[in-house]
């Protein structure tokens, strides 16, 4: 049995759940969220409650659909409430960040700038010109789009310079070594 998937999701106090036949909606302070599943997957109202289920729990595949979309709703949850928030740093001299109406325009090395356009549903600031803050009430959006933004300039291993996230670590490595001239 999934350990995730037969735990009960609790609903907190201002959120509202909606479930109608293979489609959970969930409403909150920030938003409102939607989530389809598969037919496989059962999800039930129980006072303030979800339970999450599947036809077969011996099968593996569907197993691993229950705890899924057990945290996905979890997730959406979360987000109406709270919201998410991904950090970007941009590492480099000269590089900058800015937001001009839903565009992100970044200065990262590159002869022209490069324009980003923001997706619905996501925030983004600029925090000391170097520190992009992307937030909305879809953790999927919000990762899926920190992760396009730092994929314009992948932090490199040699002087760290690129677009990373502020709590990553980038390892680095040696550079070459002068070779000592031999007599």
């Amino acid at each position: 049995m999934s350990r995730i998937g037969k735990q009960p999701i609790t609903i907190p106090e201002g959120v509202e759940a909606a479930i109608k036949d293979n489609t959970i909606v969930i409403k909150g302070p920030k938003g409102e969220l939607t989530q389809n599943f598969p037919r496989v997957v059962a999800v039930e109202k129980k006072e303030n409650q979800l339970v999450v289920r599947v036809k077969d729990s011996e099968n593996k595949g569907q197993r691993s659909l229950w705890g899924t979309y057990a945290r996905l709703i979890s997730n959406m949850i979360d987000g109406v409430l709270e919201g998410y928030e991904k950090r970007l740093e941009l590492v480099g001299v000269g590089f900058r960040a800015s937001v001009k109406d839903k565009i992100l325009v970044l200065n990262i090395g590159f002869s022209n700038p490069i324009e980003f356009k923001i997706p619905q549903g996501i925030e983004v600031t600029i925090e000391s010109n170097n520190i992009v803050i992307i937030k909305g009430i879809d953790k999927q959006l919000v990762g899926e789009t920190a992760a396009q933004i730092r994929r314009l300039r992948k932090p490199e291993p040699y002087k760290g310079k690129g677009i990373k996230y502020s709590d990553e670590i980038i390892r680095r490595k040696a550079g070459k070594k002068a070779k000592a001239t031999a007599k």
